[in-house]
């Protein structure tokens, strides 16, 4: 018998023929599967809700239950091709462990959740906030959205904290994975939106990807890259990782060294008159003193400090100074540090030099993490005001208020806490209660220890999801069952700014609602429903009015209308690409270039801690699993977290493969993970995934944060690893 390609292993996995569109379930004797065919009787169009890709599905229902999944071949994103993910999302809609109820702990912590109506929630929700913020103030309040809202329900919930509960302290988990690209944009360009767009990758010379394995983490942009006939593909990451091995050239710099091999690269560009300088003349300001900044990032010493050899460094700026278009992407090995931001603005220096912005194949390009962490940038009232308007901005505040129809005192002048700063807050029993919606951070927040402390001292917690029971809900005094993906209807915005068309196919189990409606049930319960969200009753009403408070703007929604996103597959506010015209958000308009030193690493190691540990996804899971380990198919394709280490340590430490191990910080440790001895991470550092609460990676992470973005530095920290003692 021939062996299974990995697409019919995949079918027997996922239990459809992906040609025929057949639904199988149940056992059979060759293949582990019966043949039970239940063929879709209608096909919805809809976008995918785990990465920021933003794929087009279409998937199939039978007599109103979900049966089937395939990519959209419409759709310009992917052209009909999916990830191990989005082919199994549909069976995550009736998967086990869904929250179908809203749960009470009446005796307060330590007494188990019991059943309520809405009608109780609601009230015991707005009641219980209601008497801390008038013991402690507004701002007690601390609310933690998510990153896969739709982007009406970001634009409703932003409005109904900042004005109905009048708390300025609301973030998103998007702060863990994508607040430095923000950061780093706006330090550059003056605001926040990636410049590029998708088919940059495909029509670039050279492709630099720094810190990104998109193999892993962003697939389908796998089939974007060696269309162009000699396009070389260079991969910047310590470990390698399968992107990695797609690379023509990968560079394997030691950890947190990414910023002196960009200067580096700077610094050769300039002395080889590499740059564009017209293009500088005209369009970005602060040369002067960069070109004397990286004037001691010689070739020797970024050597020194990447690991890399010096022929390496000048090749690699030389194939991007000569290339007529050059791209760079990242995602979460640049942006996961305590210097995020500013990696960010190095890179976009690169870009500004050598003119490689607004051109086609040529962009500084955020991969971005969540499906919709776009749409929660632009309209949730977050980092700043809806539409890219700034706090501390008079007239942004005043067009605002009009729009809105409020007084412009209501308008905070300052962001609020951001997601760690909240937690620390109540840790100092400053914030009393806490929201939090669609998000796991016991599973996904650094330090958990210190997250497990601010729970402990907090008077209030709910905790809104889609699943029951979650690790997050241990600590929860309230649950709110929420409707998930397929169950509700607005639009994500992905990584290249194309606004796609989410649809329902499905209805909430038991008696789980929308985000959207519980926050209109809320608005109703204080009273201010009629005066911040008159007349609506669903997610249209509220893209409507985003429409409006977007116009103008930057990231203007206003001349697309649903029917336009869902008929041409998405549409891209700003057009293909921006800062064509050399024009920039800033006060001059031109874009200004940041001197940016390579600093250590937050915690080094010594002679106990004497390995650094970097985290990371694999394919197969989403976040903290809260979603994909309810898929079974998913599940058992990595169904637990795992340690990678040379070959080089584990002989040094005498531990063989698949030893249970113990990893070991300064903070906390994680008992029983896997050993894989593996020549893909190198001496003297380990790897491991982060999704598993079983295994928390995070229990060891520092409590290290970006002082611009606020994000946390989840790689680089120092940890040892031995033998896990025999139970």
């Amino acid at each position: 018998m021939q062996p299974l390609t990995f697409f019919q292993r995949m079918q027997r996995w996922l239990g459809f023929d992906i040609a025929r569109t057949q639904y199988r379930y149940g056992k059979d004797a060759r293949f582990g599967y019966i043949s039970e065919s239940r063929i879709a009787d209608t096909w919805t169009k809809t976008t995918c809700g785990y990465c920021s890709v933003g794929c087009g599905m279409l998937v199939g229902t039978r007599n109103g239950r979900p049966v089937a999944a395939r990519g959209n071949p419409d759709h310009p994103v992917n052209l009909g091709k999916l990830c191990p993910k989005g082919l199994s999302e549909h069976l995550m809609i009736e998967a086990a462990g869904r929250a179908t109820t809203p749960m009470l702990r009446r005796g307060g912590r330590g007494t188990p959740l019991e059943p309520i109506s809405w009608d109780k929630a609601l009230e015991v929700m707005v009641t219980r906030i209601g008497s801390i913020q008038e013991r402690f103030g507004n701002d007690s309040l601390g609310v933690i959205s998510t990153g896969q809202l739709v982007t009406e329900e970001f634009y409703t919930l932003g409005k109904l904290v900042q004005l109905g509960f009048r708390s300025r302290n609301y973030d998103g988990n998007t702060t863990l994975c994508m607040a430095s690209a923000v950061s780093g944009y706006k330090l550059s360009f003056g605001s926040d939106g990636p410049p590029g767009s998708y088919a940059d990758m495909e029509t670039a010379d050279v492709v630099l990807l720094i810190g990104a394995n998109i193999a892993d983490n962003h697939p389908i942009l796998c089939n974007r890259l060696r269309k162009k006939p000699g396009q070389m593909l260079i991969v910047v990451d310590p470990r390698v990782t399968k992107t990695a091995m797609m690379a023509d050239l990968h560079l394997p710099v030691k950890p947190r060294s990414d910023i002196a091999l960009v200067n580096g690269i700077a610094h050769i560009l300039l002395r080889d008159g590499l740059v564009d300088r017209e293009y500088i003349r005209e369009h970005v300001e602060g040369l002067d003193e960069f070109v004397s900044f990286v004037a001691d990032y010689t070739p020797e010493a970024v050597s020194a400090t990447t690991g890399l050899t010096i022929e390496t460094i000048e090749k690699v700026a030389r194939l991007y100074g000569e290339a007529k278009s050059a791209f760079i992407g990242w995602t979460m090995g640049v942006n996961h540090s305590t210097q995020g931001a500013h990696t960010v603005a190095a890179i976009n220096n690169l870009a500004m030099i050598t003119g490689n912005i607004g051109r086609t194949g040529s962009a500084p390009f955020s991969i971005t993490g969540q499906c919709n962490a776009m749409g929660s940038r632009e309209s949730s009232f977050t980092s700043a005001l809806p539409g890219y308007r700034k706090f501390d901005n008079p007239e942004d505040r005043k067009a605002l208020a009009a729009l809105w129809k409020i007084e412009e005192e209501e308008l905070p002048t300052a962001r609020g806490l951001a997601y760690p700063d909240i937690i620390e807050a109540a840790v100092k029993e400053q914030v009393k209660a806490i929201w939090i919606i669609a998000t796991n951070p016991v599973v996904s927040f650094p330090n958990l220890n210190l997250l497990k402390h601010a729970f402990e001292t907090t008077e209030f917690v709910v905790v809104q999801d889609g699943f029951y029971p979650t690790p997050t809900m241990d600590y929860a005094d309230l649950v709110l069952p929420a409707a998930i993906w397929g169950e509700k209807e607005g639009t994500y915005t992905n990584s290249e700014r194309r606004i796609s068309k989410v649809n329902a196919f499905a209805v909430p189990p038991g008696e789980a609602r929308s985000d959207f409606d519980i926050f209109l049930g809320l608005a109703e319960r204080l009273g201010v429903k009629d005066r911040l969200f008159p007349g609506w009753s669903s997610t249209h009403d509220a893209w409507l009015e985003w429409q409006k408070v977007s116009a103008g703007r930057m990231c203007d929604y206003s001349q697309f209308t649903w029917q336009q996103i869902e008929d041409e597959g998405g549409k891209q506010w700003g057009g293909e690409r921006l800062y064509g015209d050399g024009q920039f958000p800033r006060e001059n308009g031109r874009a200004l270039l940041h001197c940016v030193p390579c600093l250590p690493f937050v915690e080094q190691p010594n002679t106990e801690f004497d390995l650094i540990l970097n985290t990371g996804r694999t394919v197969e899971h989403w976040h903290t699993r809260t979603k994909t380990g309810a898929v079974a198919m998913l599940d058992a394709m990595s169904p637990n977290a795992w340690l990678e280490m040379n070959p080089a340590d584990a002989e040094r430490l005498s531990l063989r493969q698949h030893d249970r191990v113990t990893v070991r910080s300064r903070r906390a440790y994680v008992r029983d993970v896997e050993l894989r001895i593996t020549g893909i991470v190198a001496p003297g550092q380990v790897f491991m995934p982060f999704h598993f609460a079983e295994q928390n990676s995070n229990l060891v992470t520092l409590g290290a944060f970006d002082p611009i973005s606020r994000e946390p530095n989840f790689k680089q920290c120092a940890v040892c690893v031995e033998r896990s003692a025999l139970k």
